[in-house]
C-alpha cells in the first residue's frame, strides 16, 4: 500500500497515519486515540492526568479499541488468572490426584461403586476448574508462558472486563467441546482452552491492525500442528478455545459504535448459550 509522504505515526499505534497532534502535548494520535477537548483532542496520557476541558478528568476517560477502559496496569487481569492456575497448581501438588479427580473435566465415569460422576452427574463446575487446573511442571509452565505473552497483547487492546469474558467464554468452550467429543471418561485439564482463545484473539486485532499476518498465522499454525500430532493433547479443548476467541474478539472489535455494548456482550451471550446447549444435549445423551 503506498503511504502519503510527510504524515505522522501514532504514538500509540506506529502502524496509523495521521495528521491530528495532541492539542497539549502535541503527540500524534491516531483516531481511535484521539479524544475531544474544549480545543482540539487530546491522548490518553493527558487526558488520564486531567482533561483540562472543563470537565471531571474521568469525564473522557481513554477508551481501548474495543471500547474499554484504558488500564495503567495493562496485565492485571492475566496476573489474576496466573495467580489462579498457580494457587492450584501448589495446591495439586500438595494434596495430589485427589485434587485432580475432583477438579478436572471428565465427562461421565463410574466409580468402582457403581456411582457416576463427572458434568453428566451434574458437575458443572469441572467445565471451569479444570480450565486452571495442571498436574504436571511443563504443561504449567507453557501455558502460563502463553497467557503472559498473548494476555499481555489482548488485554491492553481490549480492556478489563471485556477481556476477562473472552477467557472465560475461551476456557468454557474448549471444555465444551471436549465434553461433547471425547470419550466421556477421559480425564481433560489445563489453560489452553484460555491460551488457545487468546491466540484466536491475536488474529483477529492483528487483521484489525492492518499488521502482517504471518507471524499470527505461522505461529498458529505450529501449535495446531503439536496439537493434532502430539498424543495425549485435548486438540477439542483447543479448537472450541480458539474458535470461541476469534467469534468473541471479532464482535468486541467491529461493533458498531452506537450499539458497541449490546453487540459485544450479545455475542458473549450467544457463545454462552451455545456452551449450554452443548451441555445439556452431551448431558442427556450419558444419562
Amino acid at each position: 500500500m503506498d503511504t502519503q509522504p510527510g504524515l505522522l505515526r501514532c504514538y500509540r499505534h506506529p502502524e496509523a497515519e495521521t495528521g491530528i497532534r495532541c492539542a497539549r502535548c502535541e503527540r500524534p494520535i491516531c483516531t481511535e486515540c484521539m479524544i475531544s477537548a474544549s480545543v482540539g483532542f487530546q491522548c490518553p496520557e493527558c487526558v488520564r492526568g486531567g482533561s483540562g476541558t472543563g470537565h471531571a478528568p474521568d469525564a473522557n476517560q481513554p477508551r481501548t479499541l474495543a471500547g474499554g477502559r484504558v488500564a495503567a496496569d495493562g496485565r492485571l487481569v492475566t496476573k489474576i488468572l496466573m495467580a489462579i492456575n498457580l494457587a492450584l497448581f501448589i495446591a495439586v501438588q500438595v494434596v495430589g490426584d485427589r485434587l485432580v479427580d475432583d477438579l478436572a473435566l471428565i465427562g461421565g465415569a463410574y466409580l468402582p461403586s457403581g456411582e457416576l460422576v463427572g458434568v453428566a452427574d451434574g458437575e458443572w463446575y469441572r467445565l471451569l476448574t479444570s480450565a486452571f487446573l495442571h498436574q504436571e511442571i511443563p504443561h504449567f509452565l507453557f501455558n502460563m508462558l502463553g497467557l503472559w505473552m498473548i494476555g499481555g497483547i489482548v488485554e491492553p487492546e481490549l480492556g478489563r472486563i471485556r477481556y476477562t469474558a473472552l477467557c472465560l467464554l475461551s476456557g468454557l468452550s474448549g471444555s465444551a467441546l471436549a465434553y461433547l467429543l471425547a470419550p466421556q471418561n477421559q480425564f481433560s485439564l489445563g489453560a489452553s482452552g484460555i491460551v488457545y482463545g487468546l491466540i484466536g484473539a491475536w488474529i483477529v486485532l492483528a487483521r484489525r491492525r492492518r499488521q502482517d499476518m504471518r507471524p499470527a498465522i505461522l505461529f498458529v499454525a505450529l501449535n495446531l500442528l503439536i496439537t493434532f500430532t502430539r498424543p495425549g493433547i485435548s486438540w477439542e479443548a483447543h479448537i472450541g478455545g480458539l474458535v470461541a476467541g476469534v467469534l468473541v474478539t471479532y464482535a468486541m472489535l467491529h461493533a458498531p459504535r452506537a450499539r458497541r455494548d449490546l453487540v459485544q456482550y450479545g455475542a458473549c451471550a450467544l457463545v454462552l448459550l451455545i456452551d449450554l446447549g452443548i451441555v445439556l444435549a452431551r448431558s442427556a445423551a450419558l444419562t
